[in-house]
Formats: structure tokens, C-alpha cells, sequence
């Protein structure tokens, strides 16, 4: 390992001496410090200040002021960001936590310094590297390594309450290679990563393990004709939970003592993916298979679903130029080890259709999914079987049209959802059904930059015993004032009645009201105030705590400034 960062970090350096003295280099972030202005300094200054009143529960503060400002420092396109922010119950000040980013290229060469990324296999690494990294890539050769800090340590005091759950400093390395065009290529991908005992604190060691991990990858893609591709995707990993476990001396493993040191706590696993594609003209497909072997881990991976594995096909095509119809199919399994007391599967399905007419779309859809459980190390009794299906149903359809200085939209909606379980001993207490519908038109003048819109929506919902309903309607005008706009006012009115059989039923109704003022783009003011009553209007059993008057009045004001400014001068041989 040690002759191999050597390699990479004199490759490195090699490459950064040319990227400086080179009229040719080509470059990213922190280099194009030449292009950036050399000191600018601006920020922001503002208060919000909200009166809140409720004849009911008061959940919030009467009166609640806050004061922030933001200074941000700007050196050759280095941002150093300050905030400062206060307000009744809270007060905080935050400094810039430097992120420093090297990214040169040259030619085919590509290097980076601090944090950055590498394109590799999503089964090997996905995570960003804060340290160096080097690639080359051609027309069909392609190669490539890095070095550094996976995730940092967080090592609050074991003794604080409020300590966040620790976790050690992570490193890795590693190297890639591949070959090929982008109708036939391959790519090999190399990882080792482990994690630094001494980055936390001695207490911690009895509550987290450190780990170590070595994945090996392979990625390729072959056209073996026009209208096909097949693609593939693997890795297998060897994992070690407890670095600190006693190693394996059996002969065999300890050959392999200086790639990966195998521990009791370690295993070998393996994951991967494969499709085949199909293009004939309007009609796309997809075939594929995806596994993860139990506790398959790459610690180059933020996070991976294992011990399962999944076929499936998506279809997409177009008929008569104007309907578009697409649909998949997907079945999973879990307990690929049988070592589960249960094997669940799963199907997930849908199907979409959509079209234009003129200046009218309409859209349907379905989704479902089946759920059911089988046997694993113990057998399924009738009385506990998970079997459960969900239905998805839905359409829209949306419609323009345009007179005089008059823009109309009318767009109408409606879905059912169930969700059953198909259990024959089951009560039905799990059981929902949900009918939903709306409706909505808008309307724009714009002689007098007004807008206006309506909405009526309707959701009922039947489970064990119950049934709920909720309708709402609201009326919304908006208009802007002046030239370039810099006045906005906005209104909007609404009622809502919620019935809930047997129990309760509630009608509210609300208003608010919201006023915008910007000046010399610099000046911003806020102005809204929101007033709802909601009563219980149950008949039988109306009850005072449920009738409620709640006040909101909010004024904001913001100014920005550019306190100081260094401007480069321009080219002028441009």
C-alpha cells in the first residue's frame, strides 16, 4: 500500500507542477482564482417579528422577535460566510468551516486536493474523499486513484448528555482501470478502507467496533447491436465487523494477510446487477436482475439495502404520435441465506397513459403492490401470514385556452387508494379505502397583472368502524403594482369542513392576507396577517374546546449591502 500512495502522490505533485506553470491548464473551483474578483464583501441585515393569539391552546410565543445578519468574505472566489442570528428563547453565531478544493485538469489528466469525488461503481464507492485523487482518461483508456479521509470522527464527551453517537474517522484507497468505448467498455475498481481506533475516545471502544472492508468491482457494457445493450455490475466485499477480533491463521487466508487481514468477525459477499436494454424506435424495454448477499457492506457506501434479490421490466412506448403508454413490473424476495424465521416477497406494478389533445392533456394511472410472506426457518401459520395488496388509481386532465388579454386554466383530478389485508382471519381493523377529488381554475388578466383561482377538493376515507371525510374551498387574488413589480399583494379565503362518524364534526374558516415591498432591490419588507375560526358543529354533542380563534401578524424587513469591493480588471485583449 505504502509503494502505491508513493506512486500516487509523486504522480500528483508532477501533475500540480505542470497545471502552474503550464498557459495550457484548464481548471475548476479554487483555480479559477485568476478569473475571480480579488476581495468582495457583502451580506444581509434583517428582523422578524410574528403576534400570535389563540382563544384555544397557545403552541407558540405571543410575541416573537428575531435579529440576523449574514457577512459573507469573498477572497479570489473563497467564500468565508459569518451569520449571526438572535431571537426571544435563542442566540447563535457561526464562523466559515473552511472546505478547501484543488481541482486541476490538464490534457487528459485530472487531479484533486481536499474534498472531491471519483466516478466509480455505485457497489463500491458513492461518498465523497477529502484528500487526493488522480485520473486519467482518453478515448478508450481510463485509469485512476485516490487517498483519504472517508467520513471524519465525531467524538463528542462520553459524560455530556447531549453527546451524538460516536463514530471513528474512516480512511480509504484505492484505484481503478478501465478500457472501452461507450458501446463496449469494461472497468475494474479497487477499495480499502478502515477505520482509525484512536479517533475517539477510549470510552467509546465498548460501544463501537472499528471496521475494515476490501471490495473489488467490475462495471461493463457491450452493443452488440443498434437497438440492444446489456450492461453489468459486480462487486464482492470482504468485510470485517471488529478489526480488533482475533485474525484466522488457517493457511489458505493468511496468504492473502497483506491485502486483507481476516478476522473471526469477517466475511466474504457478493452484490451486483445486470440489464438488457431494448431501443426499436418508439418502443424502449428494460430487463433486469439485482441480488445483495446478507450483509454484503462496502464501507465506501453511505448505505445499501442486502439479502435480497429482484427481476423486473420496464416498458415505454408511443402510439398513433399522441399516447404515451409506459408501465413495470418488479417481484422481490428476501432470506436469500434461509436463515430468516420468514421469507417475505414483494410485487410492485404499474401502468401509465397519457395524451395531448390540442390544448388539452389527460393522464391515467395505476400502481399497486402485493406483499406476502412465506416460509423461512419457521413455518407461517394462516392466523399470522402477512398478505397484503395496495391499489393506486388516478386521473387528471388539464385544459389552456386564451382570450382577450385573458388567460384561463382548467385542471381536474381524481384517485382511489386501497389498502386490504388479504388475510382470511383478518378483522379488516387495518383496512383503508380513500376517494379523492379536486377541481381547479385559474384565471389571469393581464391588463391588470391580477391573477385569481379557485379550488374545491374533496378526500374521504374508510377504515375499521370509521369514516372520514375533509372539504375544502378557497379563493385566491394576487396582483403586482408598478413598473418592474416591486409591490405584491395577495389575499386568499378558505373553508374547510372535517367530519369524523360518530365522534366529531368541524367547519373553519380562514383568511390571510400578504404584502410584498422591495426597494432598490436592496429593501425588503413583509407584511401578513392570517385570521381562522374553527367551530364543532356536531349537533348532538357540541363542545366550546374545539371552537377556536387563532391570530397570526407577521412584519419582516431585510437589507443587503456590498460592504467593499476589489474588482478584476477585465482582458482587455479579449
Amino acid at each position: 500500500m505504502n509503494y502505491a500512495l508513493r506512486i500516487v502522490i509523486k504522480t500528483a505533485l508532477f501533475l500540480l507542477l505542470i497545471a502552474s506553470t503550464s498557459e495550457r491548464v484548464r481548471a475548476q473551483d479554487i483555480v479559477q482564482i485568476a478569473k475571480s474578483d480579488p476581495l468582495i464583501i457583502s451580506g444581509a441585515v434583517g428582523t422578524n417579528n410574528t403576534f400570535y393569539h389563540s382563544t384555544g391552546y397557545n403552541y407558540a410565543s405571543p410575541l416573537q422577535s428575531t435579529v440576523w445578519a449574514n457577512l459573507n468574505v469573498s477572497v479570489y472566489g473563497i467564500a468565508m460566510p459569518f451569520a449571526f442570528y438572535y431571537s426571544n428563547s435563542d442566540y447563535k453565531f457561526s464562523y466559515p468551516q473552511f472546505q478547501f478544493r484543488f481541482s486541476p485538469t490538464y490534457k487528459n489528466w485530472h487531479a484533486f486536493i481536499g474534498q472531491g469525488t471519483m466516478d466509480y461503481s455505485s457497489l463500491v464507492l458513492n461518498s465523497a474523499v477529502n484528500g487526493f485523487g488522480l485520473e486519467y482518461t482518453s478515448e478508450r483508456l481510463r485509469f485512476g486513484a485516490f487517498y483519504g479521509t472517508l467520513r471524519s470522527a465525531i467524538n463528542d464527551n462520553p459524560e455530556s448528555l447531549d453527546a451524538r453517537a460516536p463514530q471513528y474517522k474512516r480512511i480509504g484507497w484505492g484505484a481503478k482501470v478501465g478500457y472501452g468505448s461507450s458501446r463496449h467498455f469494461i472497468d475494474l475498481y479497487f477499495l480499502r478502507a478502515y477505520d482509525c481506533p484512536s479517533s475517539i475516545d477510549e470510552q467509546w471502544w465498548a460501544t463501537i467496533n472499528p471496521q475494515s472492508n476490501l471490495v473489488v468491482g467490475l462495471r461493463g457494457s457491450t452493443q452488440p447491436f443498434k437497438w440492444m445493450t446489456l450492461n453489468v455490475n459486480a462487486a464482492t466485499s470482504a468485510f470485517t465487523a471488529d478489526t480488533r477480533s482475533p485474525s484466522i491463521e488457517s493457511g489458505k487466508v493468511r496468504d492473502f494477510d497483506k491485502v486483507f487481514d481476516a478476522k473471526y468477525t469477517s466475511n466474504m459477499r457478493f452484490a451486483g446487477d445486470a440489464s438488457v436494454n431494448l431501443n426499436l424506435g418508439r418502443t424502449t424495454a428494460s430487463l433486469f436482475y439485482r441480488f445483495a448477499q446478507p450483509d454484503y457492506t462496502s464501507l465506501g457506501t453511505s448505505y445499501m439495502t442486502n439479502n435480497y434479490h429482484s427481476l423486473g421490466i420496464n416498458a415505454n412506448t408511443r402510439l398513433l404520435k399522441k399516447i404515451t403508454l409506459s408501465g413495470t413490473f418488479t417481484a422481490q424476495a428476501d432470506n436469500l441465506s434461509d436463515k430468516q424465521l420468514y421469507t417475505t416477497k414483494g410485487y410492485v406494478y404499474s401502468v401509465n397513459a397519457s395524451t395531448r389533445l390540442g390544448k388539452q392533456t389527460l393522464s391515467l394511472r395505476y400502481n399497486g403492490y402485493l406483499q406476502d410472506q412465506g416460509d423461512g426457518t419457521a413455518h407461517v401459520t394462516d392466523s399470522s401470514r402477512v398478505h397484503r395488496v395496495m391499489h393506486s388509481i388516478g386521473a387528471s386532465t388539464s385544459r389552456n385556452w386564451q382570450t382577450t388579454d385573458l388567460s384561463h386554466t382548467l385542471a381536474i383530478s381524481a384517485g382511489y387508494n386501497q389498502n386490504k389485508d388479504l388475510n382470511k382471519f383478518a378483522t379488516g381493523r387495518t383496512d383503508v379505502q380513500t376517494i379523492s377529488g379536486g377541481i381547479n381554475y385559474s384565471l389571469l388578466v393581464e391588463p391588470w397583472h391580477t391573477d385569481f383561482s379557485a379550488t374545491l377538493s374533496h378526500q374521504q376515507s374508510i377504515g375499521y368502524q370509521r369514516k372520514y371525510m375533509s372539504d375544502i374551498l378557497a379563493f385566491t387574488a394576487s396582483r403586482s403594482f408598478f413598473e418592474e413589480n416591486p409591490l405584491t399583494v395577495s389575499a386568499t379565503i378558505s373553508t374547510c369542513y372535517n367530519r369524523l362518524s360518530r365522534m366529531r364534526e368541524n367547519m373553519s374558516l380562514g383568511g390571510n392576507v400578504n404584502v410584498g415591498y422591495s426597494l432598490k432591490k436592496k429593501h425588503t419588507f413583509g407584511l401578513s396577517a392570517s385570521v381562522s375560526r374553527s367551530n364543532d358543529v356536531n349537533i348532538t354533542s357540541n363542545e366550546d374546546m374545539y371552537n377556536v380563534t387563532e391570530v397570526n401578524v407577521g412584519l419582516n424587513y431585510a437589507y443587503t449591502f456590498s460592504l467593499f469591493e476589489i474588482k478584476r480588471k477585465a482582458n482587455k485583449n479579449k
